[in-house]
């Protein structure tokens, strides 16, 4: 019993990412007609909002890597963001485990 309840867990999992995903309506067009990217974050906001105060500025630098999509780069920002969050909670863990034998061996 205990192995399908997992599955049924897992499965629940993975249609609450899923049907979301499905369920997302593209945005209407622009008011300039353009076609509205739906990933698009505040990166790309900021670049045409200093287009449009300052047309004449250049950037400073390129990326390394430019991502061919917008899913691509919200891809690799949660990616990022997932590895962060592993090494934070590694290093957290590692902490407290670190802390607990040091009282232990004082106690001891």
């Amino acid at each position: 019993m205990k192995r399908y309840q997992n599955l049924i867990l897992l499965a629940l999992v993975a249609l609450l990412v899923a049907v979301p995903l499905w369920m997302v309506k593209r945005p209407a067009p622009g008011p300039d007609g353009a076609e509205v990217e739906i990933f698009a974050g505040a990166d790309d906001k900021a670049k045409d909002t200093i287009t449009a105060i300052a047309p004449q500025y250049k950037p400073w630098f390129k990326p390394l890597m430019e991502p061919p999509s917008g899913e691509i780069g919200s891809l690799l920002f949660a990616l990022q963001a997932a590895l962060g969050a592993g090494f934070i909670g590694y290093w957290l863990g590692s902490s407290v485990t670190r802390a607990r034998l040091r009282r232990n061996k004082s106690e001891a």
